[in-house]
């Protein structure tokens, strides 16, 4: 028996689990993971799937608690720990990628001010701040001069940043508005958190005492996504916002097969079984020598984007036109 947390957003994976389950028929049973009695829901299930939010209150709060607790007591989840412990947590990566001797972007994390402004004084710039959580490119500015870096050093290392950023969230609102695709109640949205946070922004409180910089690309147009699942690998390019150099939420993408390099498919492939994880989005750019780097990594995604993937991968790089369930894939692999 599957045990499918009943999540509330349809951007997230368990309607596609679901639909999978009842068209196969495969045994499973909704839970609330949120609920006190959530060890009791879960008797006569083996298997836990869970797309928990990055911006789910509760879910920050206790999805990594519940799901690792359950797989030490031998109940198959997803996602497990090796796949989600480093998840939203840019930081966390950076130390696992380095570990594994992976082609991460060249980045620091520094913990006090004195060492943040030391190396601000001998490195060249622009660079790119980032803070640990938040996705769609939210808590991302390029640095262009060493005055810029010491002002974010002042504040990483004095009051510290909101988790979430609510001028960013208005610009990027008017920019969808103004490509027609969101409407006027979503920017008006955008002001009225201004004074009102989102309540997980709340939980999570100021990301201080820290700062993290990446070595900036220059001349990238579009970074690249690649997922791997079981074995199986599709691709999504998303270009870069205009006048600006971030690609991750700009909602431009790029689906052909030919606008891929396949060494950024073989390479994720590699880089999931060191990893040894179940699902991986990994995030590249190229250098100036067009070599792949990779940006950050996740085990979640927003699942209509890749609907209009044209095919997949698979690991003999093989390609396999046509439409495909990823959402079935994770399934499959719970079952085995």
């Amino acid at each position: 028996m599957i045990a499918i947390h009943n999540n509330k957003g349809t951007h997230l994976f368990h309607f596609r689990w679901i639909d999978y389950c009842e068209k196969n028929n495969i045994p499973f049973k909704l839970v609330n993971c949120h609920d006190n009695n959530i060890i009791q829901q879960l008797e006569n299930c083996s298997v836990l799937m869970w797309h928990y939010h990055q911006a789910s209150p509760t879910d920050i709060i206790m999805a990594k608690s519940l799901l690792f607790s359950l797989e030490q007591s031998g109940m198959k989840v997803f996602p497990d720990f090796n796949t989600a412990w480093h998840f939203d947590d840019k930081v966390a990566q950076k130390y696992l990628l380095e570990a594994l001797q992976i082609d991460l972007v060249p980045t620091w994390v520094f913990y006090d001010k004195k060492t943040a402004n030391d190396w601000i004084e001998k490195t060249s710039f622009p660079k790119v701040f980032k803070l640990k959580g938040g996705a769609g490119s939210q808590n991302v500015k390029l640095t262009k001069t060493k005055e810029e870096a010491k002002s974010l050093a002042n504040k990483a290392f004095g009051n510290g940043f909101p988790a979430y950023d609510a001028w960013g969230s208005i610009k990027e609102r008017i920019r969808q508005w103004r490509l027609g695709k969101t409407d006027f109640f979503h920017v008006a949205k955008g002001f009225v958190r201004l004074v009102k946070p989102p309540r997980y922004a709340k939980v999570m409180g100021k990301e201080i005492n820290y700062i993290y910089f990446q070595e900036f690309l220059p001349n990238n147009d579009s970074d690249t996504r690649i997922i791997v699942i079981d074995g199986k690998a599709f691709a999504l390019k998303r270009m870069v916002r205009t006048n600006d150099f971030r690609a991750s939420g700009s909602g431009d993408f790029r689906y052909e097969r030919e606008v891929f390099d396949p060494r950024c498919v073989v390479l994720s492939f590699e880089y999931t079984k060191k990893i040894k994880a179940q699902c991986v989005a990994y995030d590249y750019v190229f250098d100036k020598e067009n070599n792949p780097k990779l940006v950050e990594i996740s085990y979640g995604f927003a699942n209509k984007v890749y609907d209009p993937c044209t095919g997949y991968w698979d690991e003999q790089m093989n390609w396999h036109e046509g439409p495909f369930n990823p959402y079935g894939w994770m399934v499959d692999l719970m079952l085995r």
